[in-house]
């Protein structure tokens, strides 16, 4: 038995190895690969991809699967075989023809996409989108006897169900609503003025990433036009982008791509390239970026100390003091574009989306009336009429990828986020101490210690659970809304 279960790890920590690779070419391809290599690129990636189709499908794994008894395993090893089964089965219940098509259509789908993007005309992408639809909804059927959309859900955040997904989303968004709605009641916080050096904005933002416990002999920063985060173990890397009159999106950007590394950095070195060394969910990885960047990064602690910091390197930039400074950083503005919103309204973009699609893979919806959808929804949850497509329906490329099931995993960081911080606060009681003199050390240790270190070893749910001591809920995001927005804006 014993054997059966060293043979699956050497083959499934050679597959991981692989996929790191594959990654790799993935972030040379954003920040360094010269632009006249994209059709090489293009079949190196390609053969890479074929290679570890071919592994993740391997007969030998349902052999290995199927000698292996799992009650002679210790936690580590159920956990392994878990993933494992799980991505062995889900592999292979796709038909080949179906993977290949869905392939096919979603690399076309995305030059569609971006072209009716550029023209604001829906109904251009509307007949690709219908044939992705299509394809998606046939491979939620073979995954799944049950309900479609969360056998695609599945794919990003394990063991939730879009259902009890939406009853917390449900009871989020007449919170949101109000709390938007009183905010934008009151007068504007200030903007900054003038321009910022790319330089100094580059040598302060590697300055926050090792603010925040980000290890540089083990990861890098440099600039993409999408910040991101790459890899995990010993080669994290993550970019970030620069603005002349906008710093807080370079700040920002990388201490929240921070968080997603930190994650990948501090997992278990023992989980190496198994499924256990990498984050449990994509919900779990947006939990420990939003909590970095949000309840940690824009905090009147931490502000205050980064308000001295950007003194430092920019001289006067309009801000009078700490107080005008954290008003500024967590600024509530009308805008149609998620990727740029608030801490408020930047949920409600995502429960639109996320409401659309399940309903568009349930067939509750159909793509020849996703545009009035859209609209009719935005304007009911945001008070005034999308301009054009590409402010509305074709804002995002993830549905033109195939990525349904994707969307909710950023809220529902969002809410774990929430669940987490009041735990970490109750823990470290004189955390803004340590904050406001821009020392996180202590933030980072809890994260790293209750959620960062265990890697994919527990359920995503179980996760925040055992570190919260309580099952994941929306009141503690919306607590914490509410209460710090009222008092930046006096409410």
């Amino acid at each position: 038995m014993t054997n059966a279960y060293d043979d699956l790890m050497a083959f499934q920590r050679e597959t991981g190895a692989l996929g790191q690779i594959a990654g790799r070419l993935g972030w040379d391809q954003e920040t360094m690969m010269p632009r006249g290599a994209a059709p090489q690129r293009a079949e190196e990636m390609a053969a890479m991809e074929h290679v570890l189709h071919a592994r993740r499908t391997d007969p030998r794994l349902g052999d290995w699967l199927a000698a292996i008894n799992d009650k002679t395993l210790d936690q580590v090893g159920q956990a392994n075989l878990r993933h494992i089964r799980k991505s062995y089965l889900r592999n292979t219940a796709i038909p080949a023809k179906l993977a290949s098509e869905l392939a096919r259509k979603t690399s076309i789908a995305q030059g569609i996409w971006a072209e009716a993007r550029s023209k604001d005309d829906f109904a251009s992408f509307a007949p690709m989108l219908e044939e992705i639809v299509s394809l998606k909804r046939e491979e939620a059927a073979a995954l799944s006897k049950g309900n479609l959309y969360d056998a695609l859900l599945d794919d990003y955040e394990p063991d939730a169900t879009g259902d009890q997904i939406a009853a917390m989303f449900n009871a989020m968004e007449p919170r949101l609503i109000a709390l938007r709605d009183k905010v934008l009641g009151k007068p504007e916080p200030k903007n900054v003025t003038g321009t910022f050096d790319e330089a100094k904005q580059m040598k302060l933002t590697r300055q926050l990433a090792k603010t925040f416990g980000y290890d540089m002999s083990r990861g890098r920063v440099d600039k993409a036009v999408h910040p991101f985060s790459s890899g995990s173990g010993m080669d994290v890397r993550i970019t970030t982008r620069t603005s002349e009159i906008d710093p807080f999106n370079c700040f920002y950007s990388t201490i929240h791509e921070v968080g997603h590394a930190c994650y990948e950095q501090n997992i278990d070195d023992d989980y190496m390239f198994t499924p256990l060394g990498s984050g449990v969910s994509m919900g779990v990885h947006e939990s420990q970026s939003r909590i970095y960047e949000n309840q940690i990064g824009r905090g009147r602690a931490f502000t205050s100390w980064l308000f001295g910091e950007m003194k430092e390197a920019f001289g006067d930039f309009g801000i009078a003091n700490q107080d005008e400074f954290y008003a500024t950083v967590n600024k509530v503005h009308k805008g149609y574009i998620r990727t740029e919103a608030d801490e408020i309204q930047y949920n409600l973009h995502v429960l639109l989306r996320f409401g659309l699609e399940k309903d568009l893979i349930e067939g509750k919806l159909d793509v020849a009336d996703l545009e009035e959808a859209w609209n009719t929804r935005f304007e009911r949850a945001f008070g005034y009429k999308v301009d054009k497509a590409s402010n509305g329906v074709l804002q995002d490329v993830h549905w033109s990828v195939g990525l349904f099931g994707y969307f909710p995993t950023y809220s529902l960081g969002n809410l774990y986020a929430g669940c987490l911080n009041v735990a970490m606060r109750g823990a470290l009681p004189d955390l803004d101490t340590d904050l406001a003199k821009g020392d996180t050390t202590a933030a980072t240790a809890w994260l790293q210690e209750n959620v960062q270190q265990h890697g994919g070893l527990y359920k995503p749910t179980y996760l925040i659970a055992k570190a919260t001591g309580a099952e994941p809920s929306e009141a503690p995001l919306m607590d914490y809304l509410e209460a710090k927005f009222g008092e930046i804006y006096d409410l």
